[in-house]
């Protein structure tokens, strides 16, 4: 058969030119595609409407993506369009050519409001964006099929005959070419080029399809209640109650959400979220909004003015390799990472940053660039794509009230008002830069006309040279001013336990400022560049080490900053306590607020993953070093019994309470459930074997195990043995993986409190056949959620050696368990800190004074470490001499690496050779199986790596070791 689709001129058959005799039949032919399109993709036909009179008054039209249960897949995105050129998409004969016209944003088509009636009639839906699906086959249909549109302009060429599309000058009315709106595939309106095959193709969501979430991945849930995947028992079971019905039903309706997110794991996949605030930098945002969703799937697209971040974090938590883009200013990048936190993500999603505020520090710090100006959308989602991932600090904001000042009755409810943010990215400050923030926040509130207080015009503040110009404004007339002259007067410092108020009254600052970033200021870099001659005691500033930057600001030196100058500084720390007397303005993350006498507590809170803008493309290789390069994933593995499920169908809470854990399983996320069955059964055989009394205990399960799917619907569902090759494991599994027992037919007798005997964790202490006590399941004590994990491409576990039985693992490291360093004295952070500066009188003085030299920081990084890692080659050779030999080959928490390792990453050639001579091993590998002179080779140091290597053969004053 062969599809027609040419309008108002002579066919080539006689049967095509039949059908363009008839009035309308052209745009019949239309409605035909795409209803054939539509149900190859695996739509049901009752998606596309049936012809009816269309009444504006009854249908209003839809401008934003809908994800209630009434959602319709192909319902157009519409926004009104001034554009000359494009013609109404009805056709000629029936266009009414009147009244305002309206763009798809995700198909690009272009019909007047009037003309909407026709466009209905035709049948003419927009790319399908989502699928219905039943709770059990929503693996079927994944093929994606082309969305094909008549286009009357077309650029590029034909991708049958490779000739390009003509551009007529006098005859824009013809259809030149059809084109897929999903790939941008394009053939020439002519049947030599585009046939019938066409349609039939299978679509590859063109250049991007790495990054675009297909729309069979997200799923639309049917209400009514599912059944579940197995036939009942044939016993007759007792009818349940009325009254049980309707707390059924009542449970359903509060649980019930609309969609649900089935993806298909894929190491090539990284599918993107973008998030855009339209009111970001002159209202750039919303002008991007329609780009982005011709490019991508629309439903990966989120408007933050329409509820924030949450939904759409919520629905892809889940989604493997997920990346995500914020569009806006810092503050925008910090509400995303703040959500991201509160829902707890693992791993933390990478976020890149589009540039769309006034500052755009954090978007510098990146290479991402000062602002977006009008840069291919294109290219901006291949370098999201291929960005490297690179660690961010955030901080903690503890505010307290001081209560060596008392506030008056009007001030204390003033001081309940005040409400700043607890959490930041970029810097904290006090003193003249916040004051000047402060009377910017509040001028593009309310403005004073004639003694009146009026509600500030959305359009004074569009323009972001504009916003640069006022602030500019308001900065100068504070420093001239001068109304933070006083502020040392009523601020007291403390750095690591140092007090450096007297410093702060010495240098007379105007401006106090905690930097975590290289960038502040709209660009400035206030920190500089330290000489290690003229400042010996500091480091080169960076956003992912875990300190930050304090600076202080006289006037000058705030007016300095825009021509290359810099404050002074004062000190690196990794906490500090800042006591104010009186009300100063502050800001966090470009939020400021005038703050009463308080006491404010600053402290390390995570690190989040940042994507750093590529260079080029294809110039960025692989990170080695980062732990999160391969998706993996921390599962726990909880047995239900058949009584239980039975019993608790309907109460999912419940019934997860009910459940016996079983231990801990690390997988890849592209796992399916048949891959995973066999390292289950794996590692009950080998445990089984290992405790002879096992068999039969809590901790056995039947052969006949099934998974459990805990995430669909309102109740848990069983998947059939026979299907486990179609479900991964995030698409059954949320939080931890249940199986089910069907021959466990009593309730298990075992209590929280007597859970020690089930299957162990995939972590393990060295030299030990137990578990350590903070690791064993059913402990109150919370398992660590970053540790020395074994990194392999499969789902594995660690076991405890057994006689005669070979280990499931192809791989044995040396971990060390997890300690607790929250609460390190005085002492030793001193102690921590030196070792990172390079004093090595004021390291031996607090070594003398009963600083422990085994100490580590909350990452597991020992004097040591420190010391190697900025090559302060005094202080290791001190260590060496006074510290125990089993600081040589102390490895830390995160990377599993020695001293040695870092100082071969870090090219620390004197440091390597007196680690060497001092006995260190050189066969320990890290958590990805690197021994030091790999890492010296990956630093791209060869005559390290051959040094290294000629030890490894002929090692000298150590063991023998063999890397297994």
């Amino acid at each position: 058969m062969m599809y027609c689709s040419t309008a108002g001129r002579t066919a080539d058959r006689s049967g095509c030119r039949q059908l363009h005799r008839r009035r309308g039949s052209y745009w019949k032919a239309i409605s035909k595609t795409n209803a054939h399109a539509h149900q190859l993709h695996g739509f049901p036909s009752h998606h596309i409407p049936a012809q009816r009179d269309y009444n504006m008054a009854d249908k209003e039209l839809r401008t934003t993506i809908d994800w209630s249960e009434n959602a319709v897949s192909g319902d157009h995105i519409w926004a009104e369009t001034n554009a000359s050129g494009d013609f109404c998409y009805v056709g000629e004969q029936d266009c009414l050519k009147a009244g305002s016209r309206r763009k798809c944003a995700a198909c690009k088509i272009v019909v007047h409001t009037a003309c909407m009636p026709q466009l209905e009639r035709i049948n003419f839906k927009c790319k399908p964006t989502f699928r219905d699906a039943g709770i059990r086959n929503y693996r079927e249909n994944q093929v994606i099929r082309h969305h094909w549109v008549h286009r009357r302009r077309q650029e590029g060429k034909c991708k049958q005959c490779s000739k390009s599309f003509q551009q007529k000058l006098f005859q824009q009315k013809d259809i030149v070419a059809i084109s897929c709106s999903w790939c941008k595939v394009a053939y020439h309106n002519k049947v030599s080029c585009f046939m019938m095959i066409q349609i039939e193709e299978p679509c590859t969501l063109g250049i991007h399809a790495a990054v675009i979430i297909p729309p069979t991945w997200i799923i639309r849930l049917p209400k009514q209640r599912i059944q579940s995947s197995f036939k009942s028992s044939q016993r007759k079971k007792k009818k349940p109650s009325v009254k049980r019905k309707s707390i059924a039903k009542k449970v359903d309706e509060s649980k019930y959400k609309p969609f649900i997110i089935k993806p298909i794991p894929s190491p090539l996949m990284k599918p993107l979220l973008v998030f855009i605030n339209p009111k970001s930098g002159g209202n750039q945002g919303a002008k991007l909004m329609s780009k982005f969703q011709w490019l991508l799937n629309p439903r990966q697209v989120f408007d933050l003015s329409q509820g924030g971040p949450k939904l759409g974090l919520e629905l892809f938590k889940k989604s493997p390799n997920l990346r995500i883009l914020a569009c806006g200013g810092d503050g925008t990048v910090g509400w995303i990472l703040q959500e991201i936190d509160r829902l707890k993500f693992i791993p933390f999603p990478p976020v890149a940053v589009l540039p769309l505020g006034t500052g755009n520090d954090l978007a510098r710090t990146l290479n991402w660039g000062r602002g977006y100006t009008d840069e291919p959308i294109s290219k901006i989602l291949t370098q999201a794509e291929e960005g490297p991932v690179v660690q961010l600090d955030r901080w903690n904001v503890e505010i307290q009230p001081n209560p060596e000042v008392s506030l008056s009755k009007e001030e204390k409810a003033e001081r309940a008002e005040i409400k700043p943010l607890e959490v930041f990215n970029n810097y904290f400050s006090l003193g003249a830069d916040a004051r000047t923030a402060l009377e910017f926040h509040e001028s593009r509130e309310t403005f004073a006309l004639r003694g009146f207080t009026i509600e500030a015009n959305p359009e004074k503040f569009s323009s972001r040279f504009m916003n640069r110009m006022y602030y500019a404004k308001m900065g100068g007339t504070d420093i001239l001013k001068r109304q933070s002259k006083d502020l040392t007067k009523h601020v007291i410092l403390e750095c690591d336990g140092f007090d450096y108020t007297n410093k702060l009254k010495e240098l007379k600052i105007h401006c106090l400022l905690f930097l975590n970033i290289t960038k502040y200021g709209g660009g400035t870099s206030p920190w500089g560049t330290p000489s290690s001659s003229v400042y010996p005691q500091f480091e080169q500033q960076r956003q992912d080490d875990g300190f930050l930057e304090v600076i202080g600001f006289t006037p000058s030196q705030m007016a300095a900053l825009y021509v290359g100058g810099h404050g002074e500084r004062i000190c690196q720390c990794r906490e500090a306590k800042v006591t104010t007397l009186s009300w100063i303005p502050i800001q966090v993350d470009g939020e400021p607020c005038r703050l009463p006498p308080s006491i404010i507590e600053v402290a390390q809170r995570n690190q989040a993953n940042m994507v750093m803008k590529p260079k080029r493309r294809g110039s960025v290789p692989l990170n080695p070093d980062n732990p999160l390069s391969s998706d993996r994933l921390r599962i726990q593995v909880s047995r239900i019994s058949m009584h239980d499920y039975e019993r608790l169908n309907y109460d999912k809470e419940n019934l997860k309470k009910a459940s016996v854990p079983l231990g801990i399983i690390l997988v890849d996320s592209d796992s399916n459930l048949e891959h995973i069955r066999a390292h289950i059964d794996r590692l009950l055989e080998v445990y089984i074997l290992q405790d002879n009394s096992a068999n039969g205990s809590a901790s056995s399960l039947s052969p006949s195990w099934c998974f459990l799917d805990s995430t669909t619907a309102d109740r848990f569902f069983r998947i059939d043995r026979s299907q486990e090759h179609l479900h991964y494991i995030t698409d059954i599994s949320s939080d931890d993986l249940y199986v089910l027992d069907p021959e466990r037919t009593k309730p298990s007798p075992l209590t929280g409190e007597q859970k020690a005997g089930s299957m162990p964790d995939l972590l393990a202490q060295e030299g030990s056949h137990r578990m350590p006590p903070h690791l064993i399941l059913g402990n109150s004590l919370p398992i660590p959620s970053s540790g020395p994990l074994l990194q392999s491409r499969s789902c594995e576990a660690i076991m405890p050696p057994v006689p005669g039985i070979s280990s499931p693992t192809t791989v044995r490291r040396d971990l060390v368990g997890v300690s607790d360093t929250a609460h390190l004295n005085p002492i030793d952070k001193s102690l921590m800190d030196v070792s990172k500066r390079g004093d090595p009188t004021k390291f031996a003085e607090l070594h003398r004074k009963g600083a422990n030299l085994e100490a580590r920081d909350q990452h597991g990084m020992t004097v040591l470490h420190q010391a190697a890692r900025f090559g302060h080659k005094e202080i290791v050779q001190y260590i060496i001499e006074n510290g125990p030999k089993s600081l040589l080959d102390a490895v830390d928490y995160e990377k599993n690496q020695t001293a040695l390792h870092k100082a071969a990453w870090y090219t620390r050639r004197t440091i390597c050779t007196m680690l060497v001579e001092a006995g260190a091993s050189l066969t320990k590998t890290d958590y990805q199986g690197n021994t030091a002179r790999l890492q010296a080779m990956k630093a791209e140091d060869s005559e390290l790596a051959e040094y290294l290597e000629k030890h490894e053969v002929s090692p000298k004053g150590q063991n023998h070791e063999t890397a297994v």
